[in-house]
């Protein structure tokens, strides 16, 4: 059975990797700095093993 909460929130890509989303993006973007956006701009790589990958796919 797969764990909703993170199947919602990750993708896997073309080569297996686990992909998601940078945090604080979605709302009160006008308190954050330029910089700070920036940095969280294009997705993070998530690095699980393979047990806690099954775990929670």
């Amino acid at each position: 059975m797969a764990r909703k909460s993170i199947t919602k929130r990750i993708r896997i890509t073309k080569k297996g990797k686990l992909a998601r989303r940078a945090r604080g993006l979605s709302h009160t973007r006008t308190n954050k700095k330029t910089n700070q956006l920036m940095r969280r701009r294009g997705g993070r790589n998530l690095v699980m093993s393979a047990k806690n990958i099954n775990k929670f796919l």
